[in-house]
């Protein structure tokens, strides 16, 4: 039911920022959990960020002091600011939501489609 739309991925030097964002579409309820996971090249997704309703964070340690998740209740959107990028952030990231439909308890993870983030060296 829900549609996840990842945006702001490209190309960008080392040293450079980059701003993701995702936007959750349909016919939603409530939308607790949201985060940020990527994947390069031959290895597994990992999470990068996550970030519950209520704005507590958490991050992965690689890139602790270098990226900054936010969201965007009002607009249903995830925003990741990434900034200091180096050739290690080359991936695939993705956004995640846990995302509830009605009022009934019950909640489903979703995924959106990718977004593509190169970092030139």
């Amino acid at each position: 039911q829900v549609q996840l739309v990842e945006s702001g991925g490209g190309l960008v030097q080392a040293g450079g920022s980059l701003r993701l964002s995702c936007a959750a579409s349909g016919s939603i309820f409530s939308i607790g959990v949201m985060g940020w996971y990527r994947q390069a090249p031959g290895k597994q997704r990992d999470m990068v960020a996550t970030v519950t309703s209520t704005g507590s964070t958490n991050y992965a340690d690689s890139v602790k002091g270098r990226f900054t998740i936010s969201r965007d209740n009002a607009k249903n959107t995830v925003y990741l600011q990434m900034n200091s990028l180096n050739a290690d952030d080359t991936a695939v990231y993705y956004c995640k939501a846990i995302v509830r439909y009605d009022i009934r308890p019950y909640e489903y993870q979703h995924w959106g489609q990718g977004t593509q983030v190169t970092v030139s060296s």
